[in-house]
């Protein structure tokens, strides 16, 4: 939890101060995101091609919306 006092100092800063606060949160935000992916390490990856199980299931689903919505 953040406190009253961060953010009382944060909002007492001045314009440039605040976008510097800024670029340095998200400059560390972005660095997390990136540790989360590892080189060298394979990950697997969905594709909708060979996935006819699928397409006949939503093909299944929009025909009987179709009936519902001429019903």
């Amino acid at each position: 939890m953040v406190s009253t006092d961060l953010i009382s100092t944060l909002r007492s800063l001045s314009r440039s101060d605040k976008f510097y606060i800024m670029q340095l949160l998200i400059s560390e935000l972005a660095q997390q995101e990136t540790d989360l992916i590892k080189p060298e390490q394979a990950y697997p990856i969905w594709s909708p091609y060979g996935a006819d199980e699928a397409a006949d299931t939503m093909l299944k689903v929009l025909e009987a919306a179709k009936a519902q919505d001429h019903a």
